[in-house]
């Protein structure tokens, strides 16, 4: 079985971050693990308190798994606070996994801020270069390359930015404009582009961490770049597809529509 480990923010109500990346790794049948960076208290309509994990146990977190498992692939989502980046990037430098997949993850889907403002500059200078895939969304992407996107050619030209920052691939999540919901994938010489029709739903909590996380169990899988982000993307569209209307604000998406619209499989051996 393929180990994945995502290195990330907790969510209590299990619709984002570390909760979410588990049901995601399960959903595609390799094991997961788990770092945990930060303890965010949140639900579907607010984040209440943030407490980061210390730099420390953050690096024995990590020392515990490379020191005994074997990685395929890491995920890396919230990190916080310059202190946590610090961590984070000593360790994977270090280890230098394959498969890295890193979700700049900024800003909660109720809007408030994961992300402190003054970890901007070590996010692109420390941590961006780190990535064989960069899946920043629009908002992300023009916060890291400074640009205002509004069309497919400024999603184009800010994945180039990006990618001038170090990164091997960049996705740039067109989740958040208008008409359906177009990915770009920049490789270094070529762009693919993903599409799927745009689903009328509130209810997609954790939408970036599932899609990141799909996309981290495909590379460990063995699928290349292309294949792995396509399939990721029918996961995630699925899970948005058949979100759960839970809570109060933005319900979570469906890790395992499959699992609960069929049932688990009795006698099998």
């Amino acid at each position: 079985m393929k180990k994945v480990l995502t290195i990330a923010g907790s969510d209590c109500i299990g619709g984002a971050g570390i909760q979410a990346d588990l049901k995601t790794f399960a959903a595609h049948r390799v094991y997961g693990m788990s770092v945990i960076v930060s303890v965010v208290a949140e639900n579907t309509f607010r984040v209440i308190d943030i407490q980061d994990i210390t730099a420390e146990m953050i690096e024995s977190q990590i020392d515990a798994v490379f020191e005994d498992i074997e990685v395929d692939a890491v995920k890396v989502g919230m990190l916080s606070k310059p202190c946590c980046m610090g961590a984070v990037e000593k360790k994977l430098r270090e280890y230098k996994p394959k498969n890295l997949v890193i979700d700049p993850v900024m800003v909660a889907k109720n809007g408030s801020y994961l992300m402190a403002p003054e970890s901007l500059d070590m996010l692109k200078s420390d941590i961006v270069p780190l990535a064989d895939l960069l899946t920043p969304n629009i908002p992300e992407a023009e916060v890291i390359t400074g640009m205002h996107i509004e069309s497919i050619d400024n999603m184009q030209e800010a994945a180039i930015a990006i990618a001038e920052l170090g990164a091997r691939s960049v996705l740039v999540k067109g989740g958040h404009a208008i008409g359906d919901a177009v990915d770009v994938l920049y490789s270094g010489s070529k762009f693919n582009y993903f599409k799927a029709e745009r689903i009328n739903t509130k209810n997609t909590h954790g939408t970036g961490c599932t899609y990141s996380s799909a996309i981290a169990s495909n590379l460990a899988l063995g699928l290349p770049m292309e294949e792995a982000v396509g399939q990721a993307k029918a996961y995630v569209t699925t899970a948005i597809r058949h979100a759960l209307d839970i809570g109060k604000g933005c319900g979570p998406t469906n890790h395992f529509y499959d699992l609960y619209n069929n049932g688990l499989k009795r006698g099998e051996k």
